[in-house]
């Protein structure tokens, strides 16, 4: 079945409380794919943000951003008051995230609501399912906070080296402390279990996405650093990162420790498992980041400045995809297959059988590129006009030099720079491609003041919001009818909801009008 999906991180969508929440708006977001008959979906990691705010650099690779919890909801649950969030001026910029503003007075508002729960048999089956990551998680967190703020490794050497007798003790001193972060993650799985359900009553499908690598400064390599590269004391001995390119000259330097495949193939990718078991139970596809790494990966010795003197080495391969298979059933995944992709990669995707991505602003090189439309050789991918790592459609085409923008336009059949954005969006959908996915700032056609992400840089990414004002009649008939037009409705159109589109002059007549 044709799909279309629109490319919305939960910290984008329009609140009141300075970053997107599992409240009402979302509830409103999934009530206009619906009506605009989308059937996706995709949002960014739900993981905990760390320094640089990136969902990509987290705290932890199973626990859920505390920042999302929507306080209505708490307050409906009788664990806040009005007063107890409404007495904070959490709009600064309503187009904006202030993270710094969010870490000094979300945790202050949930630890009043904490201060009111008492734990019930819902929890404790909670506390029983996540128990596997939820204590070190929960414990990482209070030291964290008892630490101020300090990642692990600048923690006292008998902490960071998790020595029984210093694990023991901060059990027992921060044991409360220990208990609002459980109470945390409890509040936010929740909520977001209710969301993801009525999304999928709604018939839409929740696109996640899980980073290949944690951050250095995660519960995993304070807690288990067997898994990654490190040295006796524990820093890494390489990092992560993509070799120089054009889309970055001097490479991407990540600074991710690399795993340890053979510790992981020797205990069959039990880690792993467990990974993609808890990816898949809160989310309906998957989308895993930099999926090339499983193949082989870059990498960059530690303390390097750039990433140009990296080399590449061995990953698992399709073993691991197999034996996850095995334990898991067939995985719904999509493979993020950009970069540097050698014929050994594409056997990878070959044999893993997974859709990767078509991302049309990498096209505009010649007609020979792979990610044009005309060029596509299998149904079995995915289509998109950028992704969060791109500048937006109306911002990108501003960055082409004279030669690339005529051939876009004459590719495009358009006379006005103008009409590039939504020519893309809907060259994407007239695709082959079983599911075509946008961004929704480009369905708005907002510039690059609304992009999400600037690879390699660290400072005002992740920021972006949309308003209500954004989701206006016009726009949602403008994606209907180009579901209708391309065959990516989620669901039949009830005749009541559609123009009889027998008759041609009137439907039509609604297109034009819409676009």
């Amino acid at each position: 079945m044709r799909k279309s999906g629109i490319l919305m991180h939960i910290s984008s969508l329009p609140s009141s409380y300075g970053i997107g929440k599992f409240g009402k708006s979302a509830y409103k977001f999934v009530d206009f794919l619906e009506q605009c008959k989308i059937g996706l979906w995709q949002i960014l990691p739900l993981s905990p943000t760390s320094y640089g705010d990136s969902p990509y650099q987290s705290f932890s690779a199973f626990a859920g951003n505390p920042y999302f919890i929507d306080f209505e909801i708490l307050e409906a649950d009788g664990l806040l008051l009005k007063s107890d969030y409404l007495s904070i001026d959490w709009e600064k910029d309503p187009r904006k995230v202030d993270y710094e503003f969010l870490y000094d007075h979300v945790y202050e508002t949930l630890r009043k609501a904490f201060a009111k729960f008492r734990p019930n048999q819902e929890y404790a089956v909670f506390e029983l399912r996540t128990r596997e990551w939820l204590d070190d998680y929960a414990l990482f967190m209070a030291l964290k906070f008892q630490n101020k703020g300090l990642p692990w490794y600048k923690w006292s050497k008998n902490l960071a080296f998790t020595k029984n007798e210093a694990i023991d003790k901060a059990k027992k001193s921060l044991s409360s402390e220990i208990k609002f972060h459980k109470f945390v993650q409890y509040c936010f799985y929740r909520q977001w279990k209710n969301l993801k359900n009525y999304a999928n009553s709604k018939g839409i499908q929740i696109v996640g996405d899980i980073p290949i690598y944690v951050a250095y400064d995660s519960v995993e390599v304070w807690k288990t650093p067997e898994l990654f590269c490190l040295d006796n004391n524990k820093y890494p001995i390489a990092v992560a990162g993509c070799p120089p390119d054009s889309f970055s000259p001097s490479g991407q330097l990540w600074g991710n420790p690399l795993y340890d495949w053979r510790f992981h193939q020797r205990s069959d990718y039990e880690w792993w498992i467990k990974r993609l078991r808890q990816a898949t139970d809160i989310y309906d596809i998957v989308r895993i980041d930099h999926f090339r790494g499983f193949e082989s990966y870059y990498s960059v010795p530690f303390g390097n400045q750039t990433a140009e003197m990296g080399i590449w080495q061995k990953g698992p391969d399709i073993e691991l995809f197999a034996k996850a298979e095995r334990a898991l059933g067939k995985l719904n995944i999509i493979a993020e297959d950009l970069g540097f992709i050698t014929p050994e990669v594409q056997r990878l995707l070959d044999r893993a059988g997974y859709p990767g991505m078509k991302v049309m602003q990498f096209a505009f090189s010649n007609p020979k590129n792979g990610y044009f439309p005309h060029n596509y050789t299998t149904t079995n991918c995915i289509a998109y006009t950028g992704t969060h790592d791109n500048d937006t459609l109306a911002g990108w085409y501003k960055t082409l030099d004279e030669n690339t923008l005529n051939f876009c336009k004459a590719y495009l059949h358009v006379k006005n720079d103008s009409e590039i954005p939504y020519e893309m969006i809907r060259l994407a959908w007239s695709s082959i491609a079983d599911s075509a996915i946008a961004q929704f700032q480009d369905f708005t056609g907002q510039g690059s003041e609304a992009r999400m992400n600037i690879p390699s840089t660290t400072c005002n990414n992740w920021t972006y919001r949309a308003c209500e004002s954004d989701f206006t009649t016009e726009l949602k008939e403008k994606i209907l009818m180009l579901n209708i037009l391309y065959n990516r409705c989620n669901r039949i159109i009830p005749k009541q909801e559609r123009a009889d589109i027998n008759e041609q002059t009137e439907f039509i007549k609604g297109f034009r009008s819409a676009t």
